[in-house]
């Protein structure tokens, strides 16, 4: 139990940042990525509450253009694409709103980066730099996301400091 109590603080706790100027420089593009994630790009392919009326997507259920974007990766993408797909409109969906929220902020950021990266080599590489740049932008956040963390502006520094008082 301590082994995972331990790996939880270290997943969760976010990098203390000087002063609060820096947790809101901080919070800014978190906020902005994680939201154009969560609201655009990822509800426009998976179904959440807010996806467009449009795209009659249960909720949870990918689009199913994606799915066939997907299987056109290749090895190991058109072995199981519906669960590629799956778990990187998820990564955006569900991973932009955790973000913002600041919860779980590491390991949405990571599953973020999987995905862009995925997305860059695989999808977009053909189009050019230009037709690169929203997912290398988003791979940037994905990254200061898993370094940083969610600063205090999050809910992973509320539930740090309430089990180290519970702690102590």
């Amino acid at each position: 139990m301590n082994k995972f109590r331990n790996f939880f603080f270290c997943l969760t706790s976010p990098y203390n940042l000087p002063g609060w100027w820096a947790d809101i420089l901080h919070f800014i593009p978190r906020m902005i990525g994680g939201l154009a994630l969560t609201l655009d790009f990822g509800s426009s392919k998976f179904g959440m509450p807010w996806s467009p009326a449009d795209r009659h997507l249960a909720l949870f259920e990918v689009i199913d253009w994606f799915v066939r974007d997907v299987s056109a990766f290749g090895f190991p993408f058109n072995l199981a694409p519906g669960f590629f797909a799956w778990i990187g409109a998820a990564s955006e969906a569900i991973g932009g709103a955790l973000i913002v929220l600041g919860l779980q902020t590491r390991m949405a950021g990571f599953f973020l980066c999987c995905t862009m990266i995925t997305a860059i080599f695989f999808q977009k590489w053909e189009e050019g730099l230009w037709g690169m740049l929203p997912a290398m932008g988003f791979l940037w956040i994905g990254i200061y996301c898993v370094i940083l963390g969610s600063g205090k502006l999050g809910i992973d520094y509320l539930t740090i400091r309430l089990f180290k008082s519970k702690k102590t």
